[in-house]
């Protein structure tokens, strides 16, 4: 499949219909993983993998069979992001400084998966040290052309910074795997790939294990094929009760200019669709005023990542990787665009402003924590309890897939993709990503969001579900 144009054609399966295979009989679990890594190799194209873990999958699976694993989850092939710690595998971040830091125990919230008979075949790769959302990164390169490849187009990237993740999960390779979101990582490729991810609630997953930018945003999420694969998933890592789909007819959403303007043909095009089926299903939409939302997260978003990514990489490495400091891992950069994040702001402190200018990060960071974002939390708070709205539905980025390369790690395309999934982020509530079918122009998948008050992530994915179950799955890509 190394192919540069696709086209849609069949029925995506989702981890939920693989499971039901496996308990049923019929197939089993060294089948499902089999053909997962199969279809791995066959997607070589996607540059999608960081490290294969096949020899200690298929033994996993076999254990499955022999009855001697049992759980929900018992003979599911899943990807792990490489920033997020499986216990016999380097835990790099796509970093070349880092490829000797194997991992001695699963992150947490992996750990979780595992238990429940979830099965890793590889971890994937991403945009170097989960800083940017191209996933343009020469560290692991399996096919022609650098960088991570959408599996709709290779020309076109996978977003990020969860690149490898979404892309294997898109390409129906896999059906679920774990990313983690600190921006909107999570949601970004699971738009741009045609499938679904979950950003929780923050502190809601367990973070040790991952490598960190920001503790403040930094989670781990799923992306899944379905929002009922994700419902499964965030039950099986919180232990929370099962849920079915909620009614459309009266719920109330809301929606904001601000995430609204400037959408391409292609989004604009799907998301009419969406709002007019969703009205006809009983939707009752709300305009919402959510201009001091966008502006107070412009106070705390990069004031947070670069205020926490030198000290909060220094703390973990202190603790996984004593061996190696913040300056060994910035010297062995492949990214330049990581590499100039990190050796002109990162490391010495400093954070460009507006006008190009070098200042002091340290007061612009006391600031975004003690006052900024408190702030805009309560903003979000005033929101959701004055309209009454479960949920703001926008689409998930404004844009369908841009074209990969150098040009793609560009700040101005980082700031495009990023600015409908970034508010919420910073304030640390549910975010929850819905594909939502194809562009009539490129045939490139769209996403829809929903966020939702903190702690309302269970009923965020029941809207999820509803959502889902009145727009149908985005169409698998097959090469040509």
């Amino acid at each position: 499949m190394d192919g540069a144009s696709v086209r849609k054609s069949g029925e995506r399966r989702s981890a939920t219909e693989c499971l039901a295979a496996i308990r049923a009989g019929e197939t089993s679990a060294v089948a499902a993983v089999e053909a997962a890594l199969a279809e791995i190799a066959a997607w070589s194209g996607l540059n999608a993998v960081a490290h294969s873990n096949a020899a200690a999958a298929l033994q996993a699976a076999g254990a499955v069979d022999a009855g001697d694993i049992n759980g929900p989850l018992a003979g599911l092939p899943i990807v792990v992001k490489d920033n997020i710690q499986v216990a016999g595998l380097p835990a790099a971040a796509a970093t070349p400084g880092l490829q000797d830091a194997i991992a001695t125990a699963d992150a947490p919230v992996l750990a979780k998966l595992i238990e429940a008979g979830a099965i890793v075949v590889a971890t994937t790769n991403m945009h170097e040290l989960a800083f940017g959302i191209s996933g343009y990164n020469p560290t692991y390169q399996t096919g022609a052309d650098m960088g991570v490849r959408n599996p709709y187009d290779l020309t076109r990237f996978a977003a990020g910074s969860s690149s490898g993740t979404g892309a294997l999960v898109g390409s129906g390779a896999v059906t679920a795997g774990l990313g983690t979101d600190t921006g909107g990582s999570v949601r970004l490729p699971a738009a741009i790939n045609g499938i679904s991810g979950l950003r929780p609630t923050i502190g809601r997953y367990p973070g040790q294990g991952l490598i960190p930018i920001s503790r403040t945003r930094d989670t781990a999420g799923a992306i899944a094929a379905t929002v009922t694969d994700i419902e499964l998933l965030d039950r099986v890592i919180t232990g929370d009760a099962e849920i079915i789909p909620a009614s459309l007819s009266g719920l109330k959403l809301g929606l904001g200019a601000e995430f609204l303007a400037g959408l391409d043909a292609d989004v604009q095009a799907v998301w009419d669709g969406v709002k007019a089926q969703l009205e006809a299903a009983g939707v009752e939409f709300e305009t919402l005023d959510v201009a001091q939302i966008f502006e107070l997260n412009h106070q705390v978003s990069f004031p947070l990542c670069f205020g926490e990514a030198g000290d909060h990489l220094r703390d973990y490495l202190a603790t996984h990787v004593p061996a190696k400091t913040i300056e060994d891992v910035v010297a062995a950069m492949a990214s330049p665009d990581v590499r100039a994040t990190y050796e002109a702001f990162v490391l010495p402190g400093k954070m460009p402003t507006p006008d190009g200018k070098l200042v002091e990060t340290a007061p612009i960071y006391r600031h975004a924590i003690e006052v900024a974002r408190p702030a805009l939390i309560d903003a979000y708070r005033k929101v959701f309890a004055e309209s009454g709205v479960a949920a703001v539905i926008f689409p998930t980025t404004p844009q369908v897939a841009a074209k990969q390369g150098p040009e793609a790690s560009a700040p101005e395309v980082f700031g495009s993709f990023i600015r409908n999934a970034d508010p919420s982020s910073s304030a640390g509530i549910p975010g929850l990503s819905v594909a939502a079918g194809l562009g009539p122009v490129t045939g490139l998948p769209v996403g829809i969001e929903l966020d939702g008050p903190a702690g309302s992530d269970r009923k965020l994915i029941a809207i999820g579900m509803a959502i889902e179950s009145l727009l149908g799955r985005t169409s698998l890509p097959v090469s040509k």
